[in-house]
């Protein structure tokens, strides 16, 4: 299976550049990025996975306006060369590696169309490795790196045009690889995991004007955390100052805490707070004021028509809305919702995003059994 890519001196492996070093069929490689209007006006994510050892390719892009949100589909047999990131009219386009990337969803039947580039305003930010075992079995391997940033461009639902500017809307994105659960389950034996499900993670990114804050953890049922970092970054005015590689001015913190406040009879953050220890002993305390949600079914999340990895067909697009005052909270597929927040630390007056998603128990929370709500 030699590709294009196997001409550049960057093999991993003793096998092509696009046949992964492993046979596991949960290995992925997938794209993440979202856009916000800094007033609460919009938001728009981007996901886009390829998973070689299923051999499928899918793509979405959808957004919240005025109540409703809209998402577009695609699913297609993945493509030998790595280099095509296409799925009928949606495309992701590398303009220039680590600084400028392009997303485009051209005319559609769906009527959701994008042409939006992010431009970099930090460095990339590689979290801490991710791996969880059910049993002895290795079920997630991961990498991901974070990188801040704004967009440019537009997006369009029915006819109706929305201009997206720089100055505006900030984002943030990720790339992440290896192995996590995907697609179809495999047979055999229930897990261990089965007899008391359960996932907690909490994860924030902050723009501020001068710099921008990333915190992420997992916690166990009873609250204690099998993987917490945070950070402090710069950003940069234009494209052109971000440096190459990770940033060696980036803070890395002493020690993290974090408070959800839930909505009542919900899952959903309805406020928060994070503390930050330096390295020095500085505390820094951001507080999350929520202004516009997100439900991370729209591009893939337990969605049990258009979820990850499934094969849909050689080539398929799809699309559906709904309005945001009618879902059901507790419903296990809208748990995982991404929300937009002021935030604030000290002077500072940013914009955050805040990624929530609590499945089974959790004492700190109050949580008792599978999908209860906030007391």
């Amino acid at each position: 299976m030699i590709s294009d890519f196997d001409d550049y001196p960057i093999h991993q492996a003793a096998v092509p550049v696009n046949q992964p070093s492993q046979s596991d069929r949960n290995f992925y490689d997938r794209y993440w990025f979202n856009g916000y209007d800094k007033d609460g006006g919009f938001i728009f994510e981007i996901g886009f996975g390829l998973y070689p050892n299923r051999s499928v390719m899918d793509g979405h892009f959808s957004v919240v306006v005025d109540g409703v949100q809209h998402c577009f589909h695609a699913s297609r047999r993945d493509p030998r060369e790595r280099t095509e990131n296409e799925i009928g009219p949606m495309t992701i386009e590398i303009v220039r590696p680590m600084r400028v990337v392009r997303v485009r969803v051209g005319p559609n039947d769906t009527g959701i169309e994008c042409d939006l580039t992010f431009s970099a305003r930090s460095a990339p930010t590689q979290e801490p490795k991710n791996e969880m075992y059910d049993g002895g079995h290795l079920i997630m391997d991961t990498t991901r790196f974070t990188q801040f940033g704004v967009w440019e461009g537009h997006f369009s639902v029915g006819g109706v045009r929305t201009e997206v500017k720089a100055t505006q809307t900030l984002g943030v994105r990720d790339r992440s690889w290896g192995v996590r659960p995907v697609g179809e389950p495999q047979g055999g034996a229930p897990g261990l995991l089965s007899t008391d499900p359960g996932v907690y993670w909490v994860w924030c990114t902050v723009h501020f004007d001068d710099v921008c804050t990333q915190f992420g953890t997992f916690e166990d049922r009873d609250g204690t955390s099998t993987q917490l970092s945070a950070s402090i970054l710069p950003k940069y005015s234009t494209v052109e100052e971000v440096p190459r590689g990770e940033n060696p001015e980036r803070q890395e913190m002493a020690s993290v805490k974090h408070r959800i406040d839930w909505e009542k009879d919900t899952r959903r953050p309805q406020g928060a707070e994070l503390e930050f220890v330096s390295a020095e002993g500085e505390t820094y305390v951001t507080t999350l004021e929520p202004m516009l949600r997100f439900q991370m079914l729209a591009i893939g999340y337990q969605h049990p028509e258009w979820g990850h990895a499934i094969w849909k067909g050689e080539e398929v697009i799809g699309g559906e809305s709904w309005k945001m005052d009618e879902i059901d909270p507790l419903d296990y597929k809208h748990i995982h919702v991404h929300t937009v927040c002021r935030a604030r630390m000290g002077e500072r007056v940013g914009t955050a995003t805040l990624e929530t998603i609590c499945f089974g128990r959790h004492e700190p929370s109050g949580f008792k059994d599978f999908l209860d709500g906030a007391q």
